[in-house]
């Protein structure tokens, strides 16, 4: 029996149409000059503050320091929420609401595991009024490692369901392979959405438990 259902956000419950690399792109270009455009030396499935490390070493030619990186991450969430309200590419992923609707009306509690830092999780979800779906989760400021930030997610699941969340009773929902090696380093399963960057046959070779191409065809829960 399922009992909570966690959520990848970019590419699997939305997509900001390019809004985040933008707001990344306006961050470095005021901070150091250079306009980077993050989808070239990045990763789909990298939390925010790989991204934000791995951009910088490539700006700089060294490892940023905590203050560069911070500052870089400032910038970068001033920015969200206005590029996020004006990319004519944002869009809900196909069934998204219709399955939040039918999961939280069939009790079942839902919560995110993202790469996103916090704040960006909210301000990506908050142009589609997603955010009132999630009552917990765990997020690229808890942890640059992504089995850990859903081992996060699923310790605040504990917490919001009065400790009577069992163990085992969740399952993860991702588009990448880096979110099925997370949740299966967690302990749940994974069911894998072909809404981002990697097909249905290269979700099923990371070795996700379900493979759906959208959550339309056959969500297992």
């Amino acid at each position: 029996m399922i009992e909570a259902v966690l959520f990848d956000i970019d590419g699997t419950l939305i997509s900001t149409g390019g809004a985040g690399a933008l707001a990344w792109r306006r961050a470095f270009e005021e901070l150091h000059g250079t306009p980077l455009d993050i989808r070239e030396v990045t990763e789909s499935g990298m939390t925010d503050p790989e991204v934000g490390r791995v951009a910088l070493r490539n700006i700089l030619g060294r490892d940023p320091d905590h203050r560069e990186l911070a500052a870089a991450m400032g910038h970068y969430l001033r920015h969200l929420s206005t590029v996020i309200d004006e990319a004519e590419g944002y869009r809900v992923m196909p069934g998204i609401e219709e399955l939040l609707e039918r999961l939280v009306d069939g009790g079942h509690l839902l919560g995110l595991t993202t790469g996103n830092v916090e704040a960006a999780a909210h301000i990506k979800l908050a142009r589609a009024g997603l955010n009132r779906f999630f009552s917990f989760g765990g997020y690229g400021s808890d942890s640059k490692e992504r089995t850990e930030l859903t081992r996060c997610a699923l310790r605040r699941g504990r917490l919001v369901s009065g400790g009577v969340l069992s163990e085992g009773a969740s399952i993860s929902v991702g588009d990448t392979p880096r979110d099925v090696a997370a949740g299966h380093g967690a302990g749940i399963e994974v069911v894998g959405v072909a809404t981002g960057n990697f097909s249905v046959e290269q979700l099923r070779e990371a070795g996700a438990d379900h493979v759906v191409a959208t959550v339309q065809d056959g969500f297992p829960v």
